[in-house]
């Protein structure tokens, strides 16, 4: 047994492991932290089957972007965890009898996978090129349609995410666009006409004429 080997089934064990306390753990945070453990021991398998490139971006995009706004979003609503668990033991066989399933049909696809005695040796245009442009030659010529059909799911699922939490306020003001561009000037500035003299009010009128009568007894 290699050094190769002997790192997988630790890394194994620990994705595992860490698999099992997110589902299991009695804080949100700390299942986040394990997903994160999960990811960056996903990472190491990679890196151990020379997929450097599925390796860096596990870390980079979940470790490093995802799970950071899992973590804000879950500290920042304070989720209690009390109501999600209640009913867990009565779904329990279900939700085992779908796990076992999946399990099975996992273990359908990926046990040709261990009848292979040794890896294939990579090819001359494999070792000239490397993995990331290979595989991005792959991914925008033999599987660009399946590509741009999860770029149009995933836009749905955006666009759908801010149809679901987009409320509208009472408090806010905003401004629409559509009153801005089908507004007049006839409704910015309206012109008034006005005569020309204006007639001065009993009031002020009287006022003048009793200064004008208070200077001529002076």
């Amino acid at each position: 047994m290699d050094i190769t080997t002997v790192l997988f089934y630790i890394f194994s064990a620990v994705l595992l492991g860490s698999a099992f306390r997110v589902i299991t753990a009695p804080s949100t945070v700390h299942a986040a932290l394990f997903l994160i453990l999960g990811f960056f021991n996903a990472a190491c398998i990679w890196m151990l089957l020379k997929a450097e490139f599925l390796a860096i971006t596990l870390v980079l995009v979940y470790i490093g972007a995802v799970m950071v706004l899992f973590l804000f979003v879950v500290m920042m609503l304070d989720i209690n965890s009390d109501k999600v668990r209640q009913g867990f033991w009565k779904h329990l066989p279900l939700g085992g009898l779908v796990g076992a399933f999946a399990a099975l049909e996992m273990a359908a696809v990926l046990m040709g996978g261990f009848r292979l005695n040794a890896a294939p040796e990579p090819s001359a245009l494999a070792l000239q090129l490397g993995n990331t442009k290979l595989l991005g030659i792959a991914i925008y010529t033999q599987y660009l349609y399946p590509l741009e059909i999860a770029a149009v799911l995933l836009l749905v699922a955006i666009i759908a995410a801010i149809a679901l939490t987009l409320r509208g306020r009472k408090d806010s003001r905003s401004q629409n666009p559509g009153d801005q561009v089908k507004v007049k000037k006839g409704d910015r500035l309206r012109i008034v006409k006005m005569a020309p003299t204006v007639e001065v009010p009993a009031v002020e009128a009287t006022a003048a004429a009793a200064a004008e009568n208070s200077k001529g007894a002076a």
